[in-house]
C-alpha cells in the first residue's frame, strides 16, 4: 500500500483502496486462474477425498461452461474458480466449495437440480439451487422478480447460511470485474451491492467483504469521487509516514516492557467510509482525523483491558470516545475495545484491541464458524455467533407470503446502527436504532408483543411508540384481552415486529370475516325458509361439496369468508344452496318461510346482524356519516373490504343503495355497546382568548372524549366554526354533550355534522 515496514496494512484491512484501483489482468494470470491449480493451493485443510470431490465439480463445471467466455475475454469457468478460492479463504467445508464451483450451472447451461443429486448428493444441489434466481418464472415487473428472488435466496440462507457465503464470494468477484461490462450497467449493479449485498454482509459479521463491496460499488458510482480521494488518502498516507512508524515502535517498546505479548496491525479506513463520513458530517477530507488506527491483538479477554490501561497511560484518551464492544456485542457478533487517543503532533489515533478469536469473528463473521472447525475442532466459540437474525427471516417467512412485503420486512433490519436496552432481570437486548416499545415487546416474544398495553421505561410509563435508548431499562405490561393496533405500523422498526403485527391482523381479520359471512348466510337461508343448514350436521356434507364446486372454493370457511368479505352474495349462495337441498329432499319450511316474508319490512327482524361496537377488521363504520347506537343503520358489502356500516339517512349509503342494492344487509344495534363510537361536530364560537379551553373542559363535563380538533385559519373575524371528531356511547350521549356545549358562553350554536353532505346538519335546538 506504500507504506514501508513496520508500519504495513495487511491487504485485509483495506480492501479495494490506493494500488487496489488497478486491476491485474495479464494473460499469464487469467491461464492460471482457470486452473484448478489455483484453486488446490487453498484446498490443505480438506482431505484428499473431499479434494477429490471438488475435482469432479470442477470437471463438470469445467465441462458445463465450456465455450462460455466472460466480458474481458476470459474462459467462464475462471469466476467459479474465484467463487470457490474465497470460500476455501474462509475454510467452508467441501460441500460449499463444490455449489461455488457449480454455482451458475443450473442458471446458464440448463443443468436441471435431479442430475446435480444424482452427481453430487442432494446437499450440493439444494445450496445450488439456493443461488439460482428465479428467472424462468413470469413475473409483471423487474421489482417484483428481483424481491422474489431475494426471498428464496434469504431463505435458503437461513436454512444454510452456506447459501449466502457463496453468494458474497460470487457478488465480490461480480463487483472486481465489474468494469469488463458495459458503462450502463455499472449503476444498477452498483447501487443494488450497495443497498443489498454490503449490509447483508455487514449483518452476518463478514466486515472485510462488508468493506471491499461498499468501497468497489464507490468506485463504480462515483469515479470521480473515489480517483479523487483514492489520491488524497495516498498523499495524507505518505505524509503521515514517519508519525505512524514513530506511534508504532512506541507501542511496541511499552508493551515490552510490560512483559506482555501483542500483535500490532496497521488499519486503514476504506475509501467509503471516509466518504460517507464527509458527507453526513459536512467535512472536508483535511478535517476527517480517524483515517489511520492501530488494533492490538492480545491472547486472553482480561488482556484487552490491560492492554487499554497500558496505551490510556502512553497517550492521553479523548472523552467520550471509548466504546466496550466486548462487553456488550454488537448485533452481529463483532467485539472489540475502542479508544481514540491524541497521539504526537496532537493526532487523534483510533486504537481497536481485541483477541485473536475476536479478531477472527470480526473479519468473517459467521463464516468464522469453519475458521474455528479447522483450527480447534472441539472449541464451540463459534456456535455462539449471534445469528438470531437468520432464524427470524423463517418467522417472517411464516407470517408473509407477497416476496415484496417479505423483502420490505427484511430490510428494516439490514442497518448497522444499534441501540443496547435491558428486560428488568438485566437481560441485554440489542434492538436497531429508532426501535420502539412495541419493538422491544416482540423481541421477547410474539405473545408478548400481541398482548401489549402498556409499557415503563426506566420505572416512567410511557407511550408505546416512544424510541428506546443505550441502557434503557423497560417494563412490559400485557392484558390477555389486548390485541395489535394497527397503528403500530407505522412507527415499529424491527421486521419481526412488522410481520407479526399484519399476520395478526389478517388471520383476525379472516375469523371475524367468516363469522360474519356464516350469519349472512343463516340470514339469507333463513329468508329462503330453510334452518340450521349451518350446524355442521354430516348429512349435509356432500351439499357442501357441491357448494364448494359451485363457487371455486376449497374450504366452507373459505367461502364463508368470502362472504364476509363481499366478495360472494349471500342471497345467491342461498338460492344455489336451496336447489342442492331439495335435490336430497329437503323442502324449505313453509312457516319459517312466511315468517320471514311477514317480518321483511319490520324495523329488525329475527335475522337481522347485531352490532355491539366488538367488531373490528370485519366490520367498519363509515366515515362519511359516523353512525353512533341510537342511529337507524344498514350494512353495505363491499367488494372484498367486509361490511361498512351507513347511517340510514347518508347520502352516500342511498346512492349504493339505487346502484347496488343486493349488496345491502339488514343490521341493528346491540342493546348493550361494549364501547363509544366516533361522531363529528361543528362548534360555533365568538373569537377570543380561552375559547378552546373551555370548549374542552365543557366536553370533559359531558364524559366525552376529542379525537380530531379543525380549526379555522382566519383570526380576523369574529365568529369562527370549531370541527370536532368526539367519541359517544350513544345518540343520548351526544344530545347531553350537545346540551353542555350550547350553555357555556362563548358557544354560539352547535351541530351534527356530516363528512359526506356538510350542507346537511342536524343542528340541536333550544
Amino acid at each position: 500500500m506504500g507504506i514501508p515496514p513496520p508500519f504495513a496494512i495487511h491487504p485485509k484491512d483495506a480492501p479495494a483502496q490506493g494500488a487496489a484501483v488497478a486491476r491485474p489482468a495479464t494473460a499469464a494470470m487469467n491461464a492460471a486462474s482457470a486452473s484448478f491449480a489455483a484453486l488446490t493451493a487453498k484446498l490443505d485443510y480438506l482431505g484428499s477425498t473431499d479434494i477429490e470431490l471438488i475435482r469432479l465439480a470442477y470437471r463438470f463445471a469445467d465441462a458445463a461452461h465450456l465455450g462460455q467466455l466472460r466480458n474481458n475475454g476470459e474462459p467462464y469457468i475462471t469466476h467459479p474458480i474465484a467463487v470457490a478460492a474465497q470460500c476455501a479463504d474462509w475454510k467452508l467445508d467441501a460441500p460449499a466449495l463444490m455449489a461455488a464451483l457449480l454455482h451458475d450451472a443450473m442458471e446458464d447451461c440448463g443443468v436441471t437440480k435431479a442430475e446435480l443429486i444424482q452427481r453430487f448428493g442432494s446437499s450440493v444441489a439444494d445450496l445450488v439451487d439456493g443461488l439460482t434466481k428465479l428467472d424462468k418464472l413470469h413475473f409483471n415487473t423487474r421489482e417484483e422478480s428481483q424481491a422474489e428472488s431475494f426471498r428464496k435466496m434469504l431463505l435458503a440462507m437461513a436454512r444454510d447460511v452456506r447459501v449466502i457465503l457463496i453468494k458474497l464470494a460470487d457478488r465480490s468477484h461480480n463487483m472486481r470485474t465489474l468494469s469488463d461490462l458495459p458503462r450502463e450497467k455499472w449503476n444498477r449493479i452498483a447501487s443494488e451491492t450497495l443497498e443489498i449485498y454490503a449490509p447483508i454482509a455487514h449483518r452476518l459479521g463478514l466486515n472485510q467483504t462488508y468493506r471491499e463491496l461498499q468501497d468497489l460499488s464507490f468506485r463504480h458510482l462515483k469515479p470521480w469521487r473515489y480517483a479523487t480521494l483514492a489520491k488524497a488518502v495516498a498523499k495524507s498516507r505518505g505524509r503521515r509516514r514517519d508519525l505512524l512508524q514513530k506511534v508504532q515502535k512506541e507501542l511496541e517498546s511499552v508493551f515490552v516492557a510490560a512483559d506482555m505479548p501483542v500483535r500490532i496491525a496497521g488499519r486503514e479506513k476504506s475509501l467509503f467510509s471516509i466518504y460517507k463520513k464527509m458527507v453526513f458530517k459536512r467535512l472536508s477530507f483535511a478535517q476527517v482525523t480517524d483515517i489511520y488506527g492501530f488494533r492490538l491483538i492480545v491472547p486472553k479477554v482480561i488482556d484487552c483491558y490491560t492492554s487499554l490501561g497500558i496505551i490510556h497511560q502512553l497517550y492521553k484518551p479523548l472523552p467520550g470516545k471509548f466504546k466496550d464492544h466486548i462487553a456488550i456485542a454488537k448485533l452481529n457478533g463483532y467485539q472489540s475495545l475502542h479508544t481514540t487517543l491524541v497521539g504526537p503532533s496532537s493526532i487523534s489515533v483510533e486504537f481497536q484491541v481485541r483477541t485473536e478469536a475476536m479478531h477472527v469473528v470480526a473479519e468473517s463473521g459467521v463464516a468464522a464458524h469453519w475458521l474455528y472447525k479447522v483450527s480447534n475442532p472441539q472449541d464451540a466459540a463459534a456456535e455462539r455467533l449471534d445469528t438470531k437474525w437468520l432464524q427470524s427471516l423463517l418467522d417472517i417467512q411464516n407470517e408473509t407470503r407477497d416476496a415484496a412485503e417479505f423483502w420490505d420486512h427484511v430490510k428494516v433490519d439490514l442497518f448497522p446502527d444499534a441501540v443496547y436496552v435491558f428486560t428488568p432481570k438485566s437481560q441485554i437486548l440489542a434492538l436497531p436504532r429508532g426501535a420502539t416499545v412495541v419493538d422491544f415487546a416482540y423481541a421477547i416474544h410474539s405473545n408478548v408483543g400481541d398482548h401489549t398495553t402498556a409499557a415503563r421505561v426506566n420505572g416512567d410509563a410511557v407511550p408505546l411508540r416512544t424510541e428506546l435508548k443505550n441502557g434503557d431499562v423497560i417494563q412490559i405490561e400485557t392484558a390477555a384481552m389486548s390485541t395489535p393496533n394497527p397503528a403500530w405500523l407505522t412507527f415499529v422498526r424491527t421486521g419481526r415486529a412488522r410481520s407479526k403485527i399484519r399476520h395478526h391482523l389478517k388471520t383476525q381479520a379472516h375469523a371475524e370475516s367468516e363469522e360474519l359471512g356464516g350469519k349472512l348466510l343463516d340470514q339469507a337461508l333463513r329468508a329462503e325458509g330453510i334452518e340450521g343448514f349451518s350446524d355442521g350436521d354430516p348429512s349435509f356434507d356432500s351439499t357442501w361439496a357441491k357448494l364448494l364446486r359451485f363457487t371455486g372454493n376449497k374450504t366452507r370457511q373459505e367461502l364463508l369468508t368470502d362472504i364476509g368479505l363481499g366478495k360472494r352474495i349471500a342471497h345467491i349462495v342461498a338460492k344455489r344452496l336451496v336447489q342442492f337441498l331439495g335435490e336430497i329432499g329437503k323442502r324449505p319450511d313453509a312457516v319459517l318461510l312466511t315468517r320471514e316474508r311477514f317480518t321483511s319490512g319490520a324495523h329488525a327482524t329475527q335475522a337481522s346482524i347485531t352490532l355491539d361496537g366488538s367488531e373490528s377488521a370485519s366490520v367498519k363504520f363509515a366515515l362519511c356519516c359516523r353512525p353512533i347506537p341510537g342511529d337507524p343503520i344498514v350494512g353495505y358489502l363491499g367488494r372484498g373490504e367486509g361490511m361498512a356500516v351507513h347511517s340510514q339517512s347518508c347520502p352516500v349509503a342511498r346512492k349504493l343503495q339505487h346502484k347496488d342494492n343486493e349488496r345491502f344487509i339488514d343490521v341493528e344495534w346491540s342493546d348493550e355497546p361494549v364501547r363509544a363510537f366516533e361522531t363529528s361536530i361543528v362548534v360555533t364560537t365568538r373569537n377570543g382568548k380561552g375559547v378552546l379551553a373551555k370548549v374542552a373542559e365543557a366536553l370533559a363535563v359531558a364524559e366525552v372524549d376529542i379525537v380530531h380538533i379543525e380549526m379555522g385559519h382566519d383570526d380576523k373575524h369574529e365568529i369562527t366554526d370549531l370541527r370536532f371528531v368526539i367519541t359517544v356511547r350513544d345518540t343520548a350521549h351526544l344530545q347531553t354533550a350537545l346540551r353542555t356545549l350550547k350553555a357555556t358562553a362563548p358557544v354560539l350554536n352547535v351541530a351534527r355534522t356530516s363528512h359526506a353532505a356538510p350542507d346537511q346538519v342536524d343542528e340541536f335546538r333550544g
